[in-house]
């Protein structure tokens, strides 16, 4: 891959870094101003999702002329079809956080439950440090790191099972809670897809490194590792 340690290819892998950081904001933004039910915090998000999705076509964009200016072979462009891939996987996570805003918008007013509250920001604080991870991996095509930090979403996959309980509970207990409990189950859900794509993300790290297509989202493929952290 050392014809692809160039300016340009250089430049695509900080831009697609950087985009992940922007959108690892967004979601931590999106996630305080609902539970604060800050509308004007929810509303900046809503607008970011416009830039994240130029920065998607920027990216897509810069992948292309890399292609068909460098001719890059099998190897060097096998990493720049990843990142142009991968890129799709942060634009969705941009359009996730966005979703969460407009619940504050539609939601502002209704009944909190606290417990859910801290459990959706620990769930939040969860998926950005998977991205984290992630996207540091990215860079260096370390296939062990990128099946570790794949990992972390049986632990976002957990929580979301924990809070979908404690909703559900809240609503028996407290029948005028429910609208906030539908809202927080749809967030806490947009969480779990969020968790999703980051393991996209290192699919996409082993596939760059490798060649090879691999599943790592070991909540769909083994429910029961999720039910033992539940346990």
């Amino acid at each position: 891959m050392k014809s692809l340690f160039s300016d340009e290819f250089h430049n695509l892998q900080q831009s697609f870094v950087d985009m992940g950081k922007d959108v690892s904001r967004q979601i931590q933004m999106a996630i305080e101003a609902f539970i604060t039910h800050d509308k004007s915090a929810a509303q900046s998000v809503i607008s970011a999702d416009q830039t994240t999705n130029h920065d998607s076509i920027d990216l897509e964009r810069m992948a292309l002329e890399l292609m068909a200016l460098k001719q890059p072979v099998a190897n060097d462009f096998r990493a720049v079809i990843t990142i142009l891939k991968a890129s799709s996987d942060l634009e969705r996570m941009g359009d996730h956080a966005t979703s969460i805003s407009w619940e504050t918008v539609r939601l502002t007013g209704h009944p909190q439950i606290p417990t859910v509250n801290t459990a959706l920001k620990d769930m939040s604080q969860q998926v950005q440090n998977m991205l984290t991870e992630t996207l540091a991996v990215f860079n260096t095509d370390d296939v062990v790191k990128a099946r570790q930090a794949a990992k972390l979403d049986l632990q976002i996959d957990a929580a979301y099972v924990r809070i979908r309980h404690q909703l559900t509970a809240a609503a028996k207990q407290d029948a005028s809670v429910i609208p906030t409990s539908e809202s927080d189950l749809l967030v806490a859900r947009l969480l779990e897809r969020i968790g999703d794509h980051v393991v996209n993300l290192n699919e996409a790290t082993i596939y760059q490194a490798t060649g090879e297509m691999v599943e790592l989202n070991l909540g769909k493929r083994q429910p029961g590792l999720v039910q033992d952290l539940l346990n």
